[in-house]
């Protein structure tokens, strides 16, 4: 029996931006998931999905022959999107999944699927790790998108993330803010389809140009923020032009205008979480607009 383990995650600067090349913050979460495999004799993959309550969420025996054809028409959407995963490391590894012998497989999240930290990255970081191929291949060949989240399943710090020529660039980075205490995490109660709102960013997207080198900027000196103050101020100034480059209004206007701090999307703009800076405890303000979810810097990110 083995098991894998990789992290979630949460992309502070470079929405968007991120995928034309932009220097981005991102940041590995406490909460992840897990692969268990244990091999059987049978030709099959015996597969299982838990969520954070204990409760299987999907279950269902697939073989292996159904896997190296890479699609089965009798199957539900999530199944067939698995066999498209593992036919996929397969076409890394062709030795993976041996048709003499399968699995049982199980996997374990930390955190509930909703939340938009990464239940998709980190099956597809495990996945290459059980099948000992590039996991950001795997991903170009699957879900797509920028690869920041794989690399922050990878790695167990702050991380800037960059795409050069393509290819990604991530450098494990020491962020520290000593103002942790006035951050805090709010999930929007909406789950985000990533590639849909990459779809929306290519077509709506403008002035990348100039845009990419300002968050470059922010970028650099968020990291290297002292105080709450500079650290809201590149906050406002973040949202400012990612809200210019996509044509949409910011969070904090459309739903927390009367908020007493700075608040900035985080990843797709208009669901998951949103990252709060604020020197007063935001926690009723949330709660009464109907926000139960408000999660501690420190509790949040590794």
């Amino acid at each position: 029996m083995k098991t894998y383990y990789s992290n979630g995650k949460l992309l502070i600067t470079g929405e968007y931006l991120v995928l034309d090349g932009a220097l981005s913050l991102a940041l590995p979460t406490t909460y992840g998931q897990s692969l268990t495999v244990n091999p059987i004799k049978l030709s099959k993959l015996l597969w299982k999905s838990i969520d954070c309550n204990n409760d299987i969420w999907f279950e269902n025996e697939l073989s292996l022959d159904e896997i190296s054809k890479g699609l089965n028409t009798t199957h539900d959407d999530i199944s067939n999107k698995l066999i498209q995963i593992l036919n996929a490391a397969q076409q890394l590894n062709p030795g993976f999944l041996n048709p003499k012998s399968g699995f049982e497989v199980t996997t374990k999240l930390d955190f509930p699927k909703n939340w938009g930290l990464g239940s998709s990255s980190t099956l597809i970081n495990n996945i290459a790790n059980w099948a000992n191929v590039d996991a950001y291949k795997l991903l170009a060949l699957t879900f797509g998108g920028s690869g920041y989240d794989i690399a922050c399943a990878q790695y167990n710090s702050a991380i800037t993330y960059q795409l050069k020529d393509k290819k990604p660039l991530v450098k494990s980075v020491a962020f520290k803010p000593e103002f942790k205490d006035n951050l805090y995490f709010v999930f929007l109660n909406q789950k985000q389809n990533s590639r849909d709102a990459i779809a929306h960013y290519k077509t709506n997207k403008s002035n990348t140009e100039v845009a990419i080198n300002q968050i470059n900027d922010i970028t650099t000196q968020m990291m290297s923020c002292k105080t709450i103050d500079e650290f809201s101020l590149l906050i406002d100034k973040h949202e400012s032009i990612i809200s210019k480059t996509i044509h949409q209004k910011t969070v904090k206007e459309q739903l927390f205008n009367d908020f007493k701090g700075s608040i900035k999307s985080l990843g797709a703009w208009g669901g998951d979480f949103v990252l709060v800076a604020c020197k007063e405890n935001p926690v009723d303000y949330f709660k009464n607009k109907g926000y139960q979810t408000v999660i501690r810097y420190s509790k949040m990110i590794l």
